[in-house]
């Protein structure tokens, strides 16, 4: 598993991985500062004291800095959404490069691309908002953090890459049949998440690493081929 990750990770900063990158990387960044600006003026809105503008300062002041700390949270959710935009490019690259003796996978429909990816997406912004809450329990919310976002981001990429060799329902028992795999798979990327700036490229990382263990999960191995 661990050179798997160290296969995904050396993959994003290769050629055929730039476009995707700058693509996720721009997108997630206009997302999140977005969201930013949206709530920070929301809040300054209806928290306005004409009478005291020094209330206003304060209150703009400590939520600013709250929603920092809160698009922390966010960037799981976010990684979900552009995991579902650029899945099967990021997922076609590995596959031609590492496996280039195997079969090439198929992406879903469009249909089935966008309501699984919608889905989940809300699915983790749930997980994460109970995350969030707990960050006044001191051991508990890191806790939370690992185990929601480690079973559903290691459930979802896992079950994206199967599903292109598959049917969905055979995806999902693949997924079952491994689950201890998967989930310490998903522990990784929880891991990945959890560092700063650096867990904005999580949907390559994800994504790219899942396509590996699914491949080991099946009994293929990477080629031994220059990754450039």
């Amino acid at each position: 598993m661990l050179s798997a990750a160290w296969l995904a990770l050396s993959d994003i900063w290769t050629p055929p991985f730039r476009a995707v990158l700058w693509k996720t990387l721009g997108l997630t960044l206009v997302l999140l500062i977005g969201v930013w600006f949206g709530l920070q003026a929301l809040v300054v809105h209806f928290a306005d004291w004409p009478s005291q503008p020094w209330i206003n300062t304060s209150v703009a002041i400590v939520t600013g800095f709250g929603l920092v700390i809160g698009l922390g949270f966010l960037i799981a959710p976010v990684s979900a959404l552009m995991a579902g935009l650029f899945s099967d490019d990021i997922a076609a690259v590995v596959e031609t490069t590492h496996y280039p003796q195997d079969l090439p996978g198929r992406g879903l429909s469009f249909v089935d691309s966008v309501v699984s990816t919608l889905g989940f997406t809300a699915t983790v912004i749930l997980v994460n908002i109970v995350c969030l809450f707990l960050l006044l329990i001191p051991g508990v919310n890191l806790v939370a953090f690992f185990l929601g976002n480690g079973y559903l981001l290691g459930r979802e990429f896992f079950e994206s890459a199967a599903s292109r060799f598959r049917p969905v329902a055979e995806a999902r028992q693949l997924r079952r049949d491994n689950a201890v795999t998967v989930l310490f798979a998903g522990f990784v990327i929880a891991a990945f998440l959890a560092i700063p700036v650096l867990n904005l490229l999580t949907p390559l990382f994800a994504t790219a690493f899942m396509t590996h263990v699914h491949k080991r999960v099946t009994g293929s191995r990477p080629a031994e081929i220059s990754t450039g």
